[in-house]
């Protein structure tokens, strides 16, 4: 089990649920848009929010973000110490930083000293795209092996002064190297593991590259927080995160649909019939299961597990309600018949 430790209020590793994260991508000193940004990622149901911080200003539009935000801020930060310290100082919850990237010791022992002090935690941020020369000339590229060495060089560095509440990622735009990463590093190492494919695209391919990559090591049980990362709307990263959280069983929030591919048995038009159901859950807040199959004969049992469900035949179809049938129905009162099943639940 990894080790613990809070970021704000959100519990980030030992166990604790795997929590959800996305990043603004609004000016983070137009302090309206993001705050109206961080409430509709809030709304949609992300757990923890990143905010980049590339100067001096945005660093001070920390406190004043964090004092109408709904969500614990990290601050992304890239090479000048200057700014992990003036975050700090705005009381942001965590510092996604690379100590090897910031200079000379007494840099990195001063981002230590004040994160220690103020118990905020730190993000050991690895990409297979930035990894030093040295690195890539020992190993012959972006390898897993390389990854997680340049991981443990920063790592070390943090440890020197005595600093011990670190988070790690190790994203590649490549699934099988970014799972190769922290399957080794979750081997040796007990730091809790943000995970998430780098650069993964536009929404559909980009939500299937993470549904790969990060539901794949879920699976595993390697994995304490994630993002998606998409070339979209930040809040669709939120909801592919829910998305792949529900399928590897790790949350149960609203109801989850099932629905059989259709075969030459169908003689309904299911896809479209799934399609509606689909939308229509989306204003259902029940943790159920819902079904929709082509075949009445086999259909219902297949299914038995959903709480309830439809089943199509020729202009025709089936309620049934935990494998067993409930009514027989034409085919344009199957929707509207499982929406009245789901309301009396």
């Amino acid at each position: 089990m990894t080790r613990k430790f809070y970021v704000g209020g959100v519990p980030l590793g030992g166990g604790a649920p795997v929590s959800i994260q996305s990043m603004t991508n609004t000016p983070t000193h137009d302090v309206d848009a993001t705050l109206a940004q961080i409430r509709a990622l809030a709304a949609a149901g992300c757990d923890i929010v990143r905010v980049a911080v590339p100067d001096l200003e945005a660093a001070r539009a920390i406190g004043t973000l964090k004092a109408g935000s709904p969500l614990p801020l990290v601050a992304d930060i890239h090479f000048d110490y200057r700014l992990a310290l003036a975050a700090a100082e705005q009381g942001v919850d965590k510092i996604r930083i690379n100590p090897g990237n910031i200079g000379s010791p007494r840099r990195v022992e001063a981002v230590a000293k004040t994160c220690k002090e103020r118990r905020i935690p730190i993000r050991v941020g690895v990409n297979g795209g930035s990894l030093e020369k040295e690195l890539l000339d020992k190993y012959g590229g972006p390898t897993p092996e390389a990854m997680v060495e340049s991981a443990l060089g920063h790592i070390r560095l943090l440890e020197l002064y005595g600093f011990e509440n670190i988070c790690v990622s190790l994203k590649a735009s490549s699934v099988p190297a970014t799972m190769g990463a922290y399957r080794l590093m979750a081997e040796r190492y007990d730091y809790p593991l943000h995970l998430g494919v780098t650069e993964a695209g536009t929404r559909d391919i980009g939500e299937l590259k993470a549904a790969a990559g990060i539901g794949g090591l879920l699976g595993l049980g390697i994995g304490d927080t994630l993002r998606v990362s998409l070339t979209a709307d930040p809040v669709e990263e939120v909801y592919a995160a829910r998305r792949i959280l529900k399928a590897v069983g790790l949350r149960r929030e609203g109801p989850e649909l099932i629905a059989c591919p259709t075969c030459g048995r169908t003689q309904i038009d299911l896809i479209p019939m799934a399609e509606r159901v689909e939308e229509l859950l989306k204003a259902v807040d029940k943790p159920i299961t819902v079904a929709v199959m082509g075949c009445v004969v086999n259909g219902p049992g297949e299914a038995r597990h959903a709480d309830v469900g439809i089943a199509g035949g020729k202009g025709e179809g089936v309620l049934f309600k935990h494998g067993e049938i409930v009514a027989r129905v034409p085919e344009e009162e199957l929707v509207p018949g499982l929406m009245k099943l789901i309301g009396e639940l």
